[in-house]
């Protein structure tokens, strides 16, 4: 379904962005056709971008034109983020390894965005690891600026998958989740935002068919399952997920189990802070899109997180193995690394890496 929007927006986007479609099918071949050109590349659903005389993206500490984006970037077919900026430098250790990435001798991987001081990202060929924060406002301030790099860079249908934690619904901890679809507080296949103090509410999809092919490389011989199903997007941790152990709590614990069992019910298995969002900006971008998470705890079973660190640490490496799998299969079917570490310095101008650089540390 298209978004739902209200006011003069709604009469804005009718007349302006897009016809009236029949089905899902149908909005989705749209999509496509107004967020890609001809060869590929990711086109942006807003053409002030076209006008700018450089576009810094602030929370990256990146410039379209301080950086040769499409040098650095250009040949990134696979967009992975997740929480916090440790786990994406671990995960960029790893799929170096998993896809047998070369550094030159003497290099280590540099964390391209450190002058930002809020996401880091790393870069080991076509694979960029980014971190994303908590929530779905930092993930919404990031998603944007990665889809405009994807842009300036020239990038082929890149692959978005967000690898992170989740609390299981009926499911227990250590289970790997695949999201079938992302669902908001109440039950809905969308996300909501206010545009202009209206509210727009954008469909929340992801791509079917690769959370199907993620789902097909799981093995028989994992020690622990690998299953699809619905995920809530929630607005906080604790209020929000129905927890007992918030600083304020006006339910009771069988007003909280008889929720859980209404989301059970609805097919969801389990609960996280970020999906809807991610799916819904994807999506309006045209870019293939997954979401992979790890259930670090039955919620049935209680609310707080108080598996062994060294449990934890396992469980959250199991989204990734499954997530390189994936991407080695897809390089593989596209032939050999070429060595491109050092695009990552690329810097077009020096005098306005500089300003971007003091822009982006402006409000450290």
């Amino acid at each position: 379904m298209p978004p739902t929007i209200t006011s003069s927006l709604a009469h804005d986007y009718n007349a302006h962005c897009r016809p009236q479609v029949q089905d899902d099918d149908e909005n989705d071949a749209y999509v496509h056709r107004i967020t890609r050109y001809s060869d590929g590349t990711v086109k942006l659903r807003n053409s002030n971008i076209e006008l700018m005389d450089q576009d810094i993206l602030y929370h990256l500490a990146l410039g379209s034109e301080s950086h040769d984006l499409p040098e650095m970037f250009g040949d990134v077919k696979f967009v992975c983020m997740g929480g916090t900026p440790k786990r994406m430098e671990n995960f960029a250790d790893f799929i170096m390894e998993e896809i047998g990435y070369k550094l030159p001798a003497g290099t280590q991987l540099q964390d391209i965005s450190a002058y930002s001081y809020r996401y880091s990202m790393y870069k080991v060929g076509p694979v960029l690891c980014v971190s994303h924060g908590m929530g779905t406002p930092s993930v919404s301030i990031l998603m944007h600026e990665m889809i405009k790099l994807m842009y300036h860079a020239k990038c082929v249908d890149p692959v978005f998958i967000r690898i992170g934690t989740c609390g299981g619904v009926g499911i227990e901890g250590g289970t790997v989740i695949i999201t079938e679809d992302a669902l908001d507080g109440q039950l809905r296949n969308s996300h909501e935002f206010t545009i202009l103090g209206e509210t727009v509410h954008r469909p929340a999809k992801l791509d079917k068919k690769l959370a199907r092919e993620l789902k097909s490389l799981a093995s028989s011989d994992d020690p622990y399952d690998t299953i699809i199903g619905k995920t809530l997007c929630t607005n906080d941790f604790y209020e929000g997920q129905g927890r007992l152990d918030g600083a304020f709590c006006e339910f009771s614990e069988s007003d909280k189990m008889a929720y859980l069992e209404k989301l059970r019910d609805h097919g969801v298995v389990n609960i996280e802070m970020e999906s809807t969002i991610f799916a819904a900006l994807t999506h309006h971008a045209g870019i293939k899109a997954a979401v992979v998470c790890v259930a670090l705890l039955n919620r049935l079973n209680g609310d707080q997180v108080n598996a062994p660190k060294e449990v934890m640490h396992e469980w959250q490496q199991r989204p990734q193995i499954l997530v390189s799998r994936y991407i080695r299969k897809v390089l593989q079917q596209l032939g050999p690394l070429k060595s491109l570490f050092g695009h990552q310095g690329s810097i077009k101008s020096p005098r306005r890496f500089k300003l971007v650089q003091q822009e982006s540390q402006a409000h450290d």
